[in-house]
Order: structure tokens, then sequence, then C-alpha cells
């Protein structure tokens, strides 16, 4: 069973950063492409940024040069550092891996960028 639990969200002001962290079970992150995707209130959801099982990255362009997605093997992990957030960044932030036809989601955190 493919589980995924995201973490890091939080309040942020304006250019200031986080972390989120997406934690799987029952999948292998580093043998999938896994991405990261969001979604604003009355907002449909958005791809953010993914990375390969090759390890390549691509991101929205949006966020080019501010966000960065990365994965540590050793602990089945997937991350997405977020710097410089504005306003327009807040948004429930999930991430996703697509397996044999069926898109698995986590539960989403909540980044909020505010003064």
């Amino acid at each position: 069973q493919v589980r995924l639990v995201e973490s890091g969200g939080g309040l942020v002001q304006p250019g200031g950063s986080l972390r989120l962290s997406c934690v799987a079970s029952g999948v292998i992150f580093r043998l999938n492409a896994v991405g990261w995707y969001r979604q604003a209130p009355g907002k449909g959801r958005e791809w953010v940024a993914s990375i390969r099982s090759d390890g390549n990255t691509s991101y929205r362009d949006s966020v080019k040069g501010r966000f960065s997605i990365s994965r540590d093997n050793a602990k089945n992990t997937v991350y997405l550092q977020m710097n410089s957030l504005t306003p327009e960044d807040a948004a429930f932030y999930y991430c996703n891996v697509y397996i044999n036809s069926i898109d698995y989601w986590g539960q989403g955190t909540q980044v909020t960028v505010s003064s």
C-alpha cells in the first residue's frame, strides 16, 4: 500500500523560506518520478516541480530559481525547498507519485505567506 505523508508547511513572511518533506511507504521514490503540486483556495491544483528517477528535475516557470526539489534515497523522502516566498505561493502542497496508472497523493501541508 502506497502512503505519502507531507510535512513542513506553516506560516512564513514574504521573502521567507520553508522546506517541505514527503515521506513514502509502499513505494521506492528513487525508482519513480515524484511531483509536488499545490492548490490555493478557489483554484485548481497545479504542478510545481518534479524529480525523475534519474534525478533530473523540472519546475513551473513561476518558481524557477526559488524552489528546489531533491530526494534522499536513504530516507525515501522528497523535499521541496522554497525560498523567496510570496503570497502567490500560499496553498496546500501535495506530493504525488504515479504508479501503474494510479495517482497517489498525500494529505497535503499548508503554506501560508503573510506579514
